[in-house]
Order: C-alpha cells, then sequence, then structure tokens
C-alpha cells in the first residue's frame, strides 16, 4: 500500500502499488501508473504534499488540541509516500516516534533523507509494509494517519478493524478520505466545450471504481466513515475540511506543479477522455501555445481534504 501523501479524492498522479499524501495506484495490468519512473514522480509527490502544508498542518494541530487526544508516543503514517506528512506530523508531536510505512522503497528513501534534513532522524524510522498482509510488522500506535491509503485495500471494514487493534488505549486513526477534487482553470476556458475538468473528474471516478473493483477482495462499502468506525469499536471523534486556497496567479512551482499534475491525469485518464478534450489538454500543456497552462493567467489551485477521526476507548 502507497499512499504518496497529498492527493485530493480520486485525482492524484498515480503510484505503483494498489494502495496512496499522499499519487495513486489505479490499476493493474497495463494502466499507465503500473509503469513509475519514481526518479519523475517522487518530486511531483513532494511538490503537491510542500503545497498542501497548511492543511496537514492545520488537521494536525486540531487532532493535538482536542480534549480526547492521546500522549502520543508512536504514530503510523500508512502510506506515507516521500513523507512530507510524516516529517509534519513529527514536527506537530515532538516527543513522538514517527513510522512512514509504504510499500515503495524509492519513495521511504526520500521519506528517510527529508527527516535527516529537517533533523527529525533522531526519531523518525521508515517500514517496507504491503497490506493487507503487512499489517502485523507495524506494531502499535497511538496516532495512526491513513492519508487516502484505506481505499487502495479491497476491504475496507477489515482494514480498517486492523488500525483499531493497533491503537493504544485512548489512540486516534486520522482516515483521510473524500474531500473535494482539485481545481485549476475555469469552467470556460475558452477553448473547447466548456467543463473540462468536470469531465476529468468523472473519467477519473470511473478510474477510481474500476481500481476498487479490481483489488484482491474487494467488498462495496457505503462510505459513511463514522459508520464503520463504529463497526470496528471506535468511537468517531469528529470530521473536519481542510482547504488548499491558491488564487491566481499562482507562484511558479504551484503553477509548475499543475502543470505536472494536469500532464499525469492526461496519461492515466487514456481513452477515458474524448478526443475534444483530448486535443484540448494537447493544447494546455503546449508551452508554446498563448492558451496553455505556462501562460494562462487564470491558473489556479483549490481543493479541500476531510479528515475523519475515530479513537479507541481508554
Amino acid at each position: 500500500m502507497s499512499s504518496h501523501a497529498g492527493h485530493g479524492p480520486h485525482d492524484a498522479p498515480a503510484s505503483a502499488t494498489p494502495v496512496h499524501a499522499h499519487g495513486h495506484a489505479h490499476g493493474p495490468g497495463d494502466d499507465p501508473a503500473t509503469d513509475i519512473d519514481w526518479d519523475v514522480l517522487g518530486p511531483l509527490l513532494e511538490q503537491e504534499a510542500e503545497l498542501g502544508a497548511a492543511q496537514y498542518e492545520e488537521a494536525a494541530r486540531w487532532i493535538a488540541a482536542l480534549p480526547t487526544a492521546p500522549d502520543v508516543r508512536r504514530i503510523l503514517d500508512v502510506g506515507s509516500g516521500p513523507g512530507v506528512v510524516s516529517c509534519l506530523l513529527a514536527e506537530a508531536f515532538p516527543e513522538a516516534e514517527v513510522v512512514a510505512v509504504d510499500a515503495t522503497s524509492a519513495l521511504l528513501r526520500r521519506a528517510a533523507d527529508r527527516a535527516r534534513r529537517h533533523g527529525l532522524g533522531d526519531r523518525f524510522q521508515t517500514l517496507t509494509a504491503e497490506l493487507p498482509g503487512g499489517f502485523g510488522t507495524l506494531g502499535e500506535a497511538d496516532l495512526i494517519w491513513a492519508g487516502n491509503s484505506l481505499h487502495h485495500l479491497g476491504d475496507q471494514r477489515a482494514a480498517l478493524a486492523e488500525f483499531a487493534a493497533l491503537l493504544r488505549p485512548g489512540g486516534t486513526v486520522a482516515l483521510v478520505e473524500g474531500g473535494l477534487p482539485a481545481r485549476r482553470l475555469p469552467r470556460d476556458i475558452g477553448i473547447g466545450t466548456p467543463g473540462l475538468e468536470a469531465r476529468m473528474g468523472a473519467a477519473s471516478a470511473t478510474r477510481f471504481e474500476r481500481m476498487r473493483s479490481e483489488l484482491p477482495g474487494a467488498k462495496r462499502e457505503t462510505e459513511d466513515w463514522s459508520a464503520l468506525f463504529g463497526a470496528v469499536g471506535l468511537t468517531p471523534q469528529g470530521t473536519r475540511s481542510f482547504l488548499l486556497d491558491l488564487p491566481a496567479p499562482l507562484s511558479r512551482p504551484a503553477r509548475e506543479h499543475v502543470v505536472a499534475s494536469i500532464a499525469r491525469e492526461r496519461e492515466v485518464l487514456g481513452d477515458l477522455l474524448n478526443a475534444e478534450d483530448s486535443a484540448v489538454l494537447e493544447r494546455l500543456l503546449d508551452p508554446e501555445d498563448p492558451e496553455g497552462l505556462h501562460h494562462r493567467p487564470d491558473v489556479h489551485l483549490l481543493s479541500a481534504r476531510t479528515v475523519h477521526l475515530g479513537r479507541r476507548a481508554p
């Protein structure tokens, strides 16, 4: 399972393993997502999470300030990717050991390097684990951060029960699921049929459902996360959404991220897009086209991540 920090509900860049902060691994077989160049995708995932750092920092402060917050001594970031959120959690909980858990060793190396750069190496570990088979290797925790990773497991209820079993008394699962897809362009961009991003979102939802149906042991589950917490013996502790709002004109790093993420989406959505939308995307990604993403003054970045909390009884 790999949660490569920093994506919206179903619209993040694709990762390699059927699990994501965090890129996604939506689709086996000859899906482009299975042929990953981590030297290319790793920096994109880091950049994505760094742009949304304020969302994760606010979420961590919310968790730490809850009246029922446990004494956090050990944190599991499940599906950590390159470790941006792992390091933010380490900074938010300065007494805690943080374990970045992912199936992709190349991303965990990036996570370890990042922790060293931030002076966190003495209480930061990485663990290579493919879930659900690797649950037994994770160890107990006071806080489990599952950032857009649960939906990469076929039986989500069973996986959530495994998380609950790993919690120490009073511990918390922070489940990042749902939210809103990123919006980066106006509805009408002046070329093609208006509503391009809405149609890309619909194609992404189709691809997401295909991914879910092909997971080992896939079971359909109503995405009522509070009810699922209750079903596995956890007490819901609240739900909040955290906004990323970078209006136009974008900074250069944010614009570069938008270009890279839309290029990745065009690649993985493939024939789920109609011919007109594919042609419009070609223009948008052409650095020489004055209507393209490199030059448009209306490019922005707006998204929301939703965090659901469930607590084990003390």
